[in-house]
């Protein structure tokens, strides 16, 4: 990309057409042929300012060349400034899109005039030392005008035809905008030369030539201007996403007054920093001066012409066959085909395709089409492997006592690009002391020819859990299980950012067994075990569930979940109740100081399984109990607040305190399974813990109190729930 004076171009550089006295523009030919004699030019300017500087000495100027003496006669200054051009250090910004000037000298000398070389050897020097001098003039002749100087007696500023300006304020713009030149001052070629080019860095002028004029009181400088035009419209071609408000702020300040170059790059700048700003391709690629003071603006905006996908292989990064139909890989994209490609939004697309899980690395390379001024985007993808068997262990909350107290293993198999679709089956066994759960899930993230992103999951289930956490052990350490299979299918999309929305239908067979697998209807104090008061209860649930959530998930994020569940009666003697339930997690992070702030509660209304209660106690709830020891309603509330902060590595320490209610809803549980265990209904816990950063997620380990002076010790994987 080069850089222009401040402003950045890819493809041509930024343009002002002059004028010639008929309005019609000056055609570019013609500066071209300006710049290849620029050389020659500044060549004729310091020998011929060299010898007026001899004839004014000598006082043989004014036979020479006359009255007037146009220091930049032969050349108008709209050439582009060399790169390493010596400017003034005052200068604080150089116009990319003007240029600036180089001085020439046009004299008017009689052919049959002797040189001055030709007078020193008729003055009867040697051959031999009029050729030394003749040496030693030439290798001095470079910065000869660096060191002669002429006194200026008077500085003007005046139009192409020598007269004075019309509007004042733009000769003093021009005077103000000199350095060296000054009346009553000594200068060179060269500091004039540096003036000239400040009179066009000004901005506000697009030709400047000095013009030496010889009077009585001393050499008079003029420097001859040319004022850009008045700004009177604007044309702005090739901005499809540019907002045209933008544009008229950005360009409505100047209307009405003379163009200036300097102002006009910033606002160069500006358009370009929105594109730059939005990760987008574009640019202004060239701007016009019209006449009639109208202002073209070209701007090039790179639109996507083709998408493609390339597989690479893991180990050797060569291109390779992929598993993955492409089709499910682009649909992922929002990129299109004839948008204005933007780098924040393929970044984005990078990451909806890792999410995909199916996945190692993803990069997309911009390609030009051609000499369209389009891209072609070239996606590489380095797949991983696609299934595999993984075994691994947990911790179950609702395991309180025996020698291996809540360990779980598990043991699964797992496909992640069934089809190459990127559809998903798990198979998985966990097991535990009492706990056991047999699952499968088979799941599409997107099921073909929907546009809302639209997820389906076939899910199987087979579960035993522990009844302690609702009915409590049983006196003599005899305990039950209860029992359920599960069926359903769940569709699940993006509502709005941040948040995604479940429906499904789930049919449920669940009842209690004792330890030898009998079913049982009832526990040792004779509360009932299921609704129906048969051995299972059925139950065919719609279910619906919004999640909001910000972040990743962590300490420092906020999420919202709001659930519903409604027991349909299809059959007689299926249960009918409606279940809500939400949580709500804010955390704050103040340095290295996290505060987390959680909130739950739910409510059942109807004819439900008592071991469906809400359990209130424990690792997720409040710690400090034991599993479900604070009570168990039809209704609840649990708060818990929490600081944490960094202790040594990956090792963080906890503040904690929680507190939980069953507001008084105990009792309407069918049996009362709380009251016949003198559970209190409601208690508080606080204590200390330290949090482990692991591959598994972050451990815990906490010691909490609850209100009744007791301590215990609690170990969970991940964050609360």
């Amino acid at each position: 990309m080069g850089r222009n004076g401040g402003v950045h171009f890819t493809t041509s550089n930024v343009k002002i057409r002059r004028f010639s006295a008929s309005g019609a523009p000056i055609s570019r030919s013609n500066s071209t042929s300006w710049s290849e004699n620029l050389s020659s030019k500044v060549s004729c300017a310091v020998q011929s300012l060299d010898q007026l500087i001899h004839s004014l000495k000598t006082g043989s100027g004014a036979h020479q060349f006359g009255l007037k003496l146009p220091l930049l006669s032969s050349l108008s200054l709209s050439l582009p400034r060399p790169r390493n051009s010596s400017l003034s250090e005052s200068a604080p910004h150089k116009s990319g899109i003007l240029c600036a000037a180089s001085l020439s000298l046009s004299q008017q000398l009689d052919s049959s005039a002797p040189s001055e070389s030709q007078k020193y050897s008729s003055g009867g020097r040697s051959g031999e030392q009029t050729q030394s001098e003749s040496e030693t003039r030439k290798g001095q002749q470079v910065s000869r005008h660096d060191e002669e100087r002429v006194l200026i007696s008077e500085v003007l500023v005046r139009n192409k035809d020598g007269e004075e300006l019309e509007r004042k304020d733009l000769e003093t713009e021009a005077l103000q905008a000199l350095r060296a030149c000054r009346a009553n001052s000594v200068l060179t070629v060269r500091e004039v030369q540096e003036d000239v080019h400040r009179i066009i860095d000004s901005g506000y002028f697009y030709s400047c030539m000095p013009v030496a004029v010889d009077t009585r009181d001393g050499i008079r400088l003029v420097f001859q201007v040319e004022p850009n035009q008045e700004f009177h419209g604007l044309v702005c071609e090739g901005a499809n996403v540019l907002p045209s408000k933008f544009v008229e702020d950005a360009f409505r300040d100047g209307f009405g007054k003379v163009v200036n170059i300097r102002k006009l790059d910033e606002v160069i700048n500006s358009i370009n920093g929105w594109y730059m700003e939005r990760g987008l391709f574009g640019l202004v690629s060239d701007i016009e001066i019209l006449s009639g003071g109208i202002l073209k603006l070209h701007v090039a905006e790179a639109e996507v012409n083709n998408i493609s996908i390339r597989f690479l292989d893991r180990k050797t990064g060569e291109p390779t066959t992929g598993k993955t139909k492409p089709e499910t890989i682009l649909r992922q994209l929002t990129t299109k085909k004839g948008q204005v490609y933007s780098m924040l939004q393929g970044k984005r697309d990078v990451e909806m395709v890792l999410a995909m899980g199916i996945m190692d690395d993803v990069s997309i390379i911009p390609q030009p089409a051609g000499d369209t001024g389009k891209v072609d985007l070239v996606m590489n993808v380095v797949e991983r492997k696609s299934g595999g068997f993984s075994a691994g262990g947990g911790i179950s909350s609702g395991i309180t006592s025996g020698p291996l107290s809540g360990l779980i293993g598990s043991f699964a198999y797992s496909h992640r690009n069934v089809f190459g679709r990127n559809q998903k089956l798990n198979i998985s066994l966990e097991r535990g002391q009492i706990d056991s759960i047999f699952r499968v899930n088979y799941t599409d993230p997107w099921i073909e020819g929907d546009d809302k992103r639209t997820s389906r999951t076939i899910m199987v289930q087979n579960s035993t859990t522990p009844g302690s956490l609702v009915h409590g052990n049983q006196p003599g350490g005899s305990g039950f299980t209860i029992g359920k299979v599960t069926a359903g299918i769940e569709f699940s999309r993006p509502i709005r950012p941040r948040w995604r929305g479940t429906a499904g239908i789930v049919f449920q067979h669940a009842g209690a067994r004792d330890e030898k697998g009998n079913p049982v209807i009832k526990d040792f104090y004779s509360s009932p075990l299921t609704a129906s008061g048969d051995p299972y209860d059925d139950t065919l649930l719609a279910k619906l569930e919004t999640v909001y959530t910000t972040g990743s998930g962590d300490l420092g994020s906020s999420m919202f979940v709001f659930n519903m569940e409604q027991g349909l009666p299809i059959m007689p003697e299926w249960l009918f109740f409606n279940r809500v339930s939400a949580r709500a997690r804010k955390g704050v992070e103040i340095g290295p100081v996290c505060f987390l702030l959680s909130l739950s509660g739910g409510h059942v209304v109807g004819n439900f399984s008592p071991h469906e209660a809400f359990a209130i106690g424990g690792t997720n709830s409040v710690r400090g109990y034991e599993e479900g020891a604070v009570g168990s309603g039809r209704s609840y509330v649990v708060g818990s607040g929490e600081i944490s902060f960094p202790l040594l590595g990956p090792v963080d320490g906890a503040i904690f305190a929680d507190y939980g209610n069953d507001l008084g809803s105990g009792p309407t549980v069918p049996g009362d399974p709380a009251g016949a265990r003198l559970k209190p209904g409601s208690g508080y816990g606080y204590g200390l813990g330290i949090r482990v950063d692991s591959p598994l997620g972050p451990l815990r380990l906490e010691y909490a109190f609850n209100d009744r002076q007791t301590g215990r010790f609690h170990f969970g994987v991940g964050h609360r729930n």
